[in-house]
C-alpha cells in the first residue's frame, strides 16, 4: 500500500522534529547523553593533613565519588572564582554521603591546617564533606601532574623553591580511584556537565 504524500511529509517531519530535538537537548542538557567515562588516570598514594590537623589518606576516600581541586588562601587572582564555583558542586550534593571535595592548598608553606580551617570557616561550608589538605609542597604537586593530571608534568623543576602550581582544572574520581574527567573550573557549562556527572557516577555501586 502506498502512502500519500501527506503522510510522507508528516513522517519525515516528525523524524527530522525528533531528531532535532535530540540534537538540542545533547547540546543544552548537561548529562541528556550521559554515558560511562572512561578513566584518564589512576589516583596514587597519599597521605596530606586536613584542616583540624589530622592526616588524610586514601583510605579516607576509598568508595567515595570526589572532586579534586588545587588553590591558596592568598590567591588574588582565579582561587576566589574557583572557590565561588566550586561552591555550587558542593551545594547541591551537600549532605549526601558518598561524595567529597578536595581542595589541596598550592602554597603549603603559608597555608597552614589552621589558616585552611579559617578560610574553611570563611566559605562556610562542612568540612567533613568539603576537605582542605595541606602537606609536603613535592608530595602535593606530584599528586596534581600524575595522579589528577591537571596540570603538565613537565612544569617539574628541579627546585621545590622555584616551583609552583596554578591551575583552574579540576578532577572527577570515581568510587574506585579512577580520574574519569578534567573540567574547567572557570567555566559555567563545565561546572554544569561536572554537577551532571557527579550524579551518574554517584549511581554506579562501589564494588569493593
Amino acid at each position: 500500500m502506498k502512502m500519500s504524500k501527506k503522510a510522507i511529509f508528516y513522517t519525515l517531519f516528525f523524524v527530522a522534529l525528533s531528531i532535532a530535538f535530540y540534537a538540542a537537548a545533547v547540546h543544552f542538557i548537561p548529562g541528556f547523553n550521559s554515558r560511562k567515562l572512561e578513566p584518564v588516570s589512576k589516583v596514587g598514594r597519599f597521605s596530606f593533613t586536613d584542616q583540624d590537623g589530622q592526616p588524610f589518606s586514601n583510605k579516607d576516600v576509598a568508595g567515595k565519588v570526589y572532586v579534586a581541586e588545587y588553590f591558596f588562601t592568598t590567591c588574588p587572582g582565579i582561587c576566589p572564582i574557583m572557590n565561588t564555583n566550586m561552591k555550587q558542586v558542593y551545594e547541591k550534593y551537600k549532605g549526601v554521603p558518598g561524595f567529597l571535595i578536595l581542595s589541596h592548598t598550592c602554597d603549603p608553606e603559608k597555608d597552614s591546617a589552621a589558616r585552611l580551617k579559617h578560610y574553611a570557616d570563611s566559605m562556610k561550608v562542612d568540612t567533613r564533606q568539603w576537605v582542605f589538605l595541606t602537606g609536603r609542597k613535592d608530595s602535593l604537586y606530584k599528586m596534581a601532574r600524575l595522579s589528577y593530571t591537571i596540570d603538565d608534568p613537565a612544569n617539574n623543576l628541579n627546585s621545590d623553591q622555584d616551583d609552583f602550581l596554578h591551575t583552574q582544572f579540576w578532577a572527577l574520581v570515581d568510587r574506585k580511584g579512577n580520574v574519569l574527567k578534567i573540567y574547567d573550573g572557570l567555566k559555567q557549562k563545565e561546572i554544569n556537565q561536572l554537577i551532571a556527572d557527579i550524579a551518574n557516577e554517584l549511581k554506579e555501586p562501589d564494588d569493593k
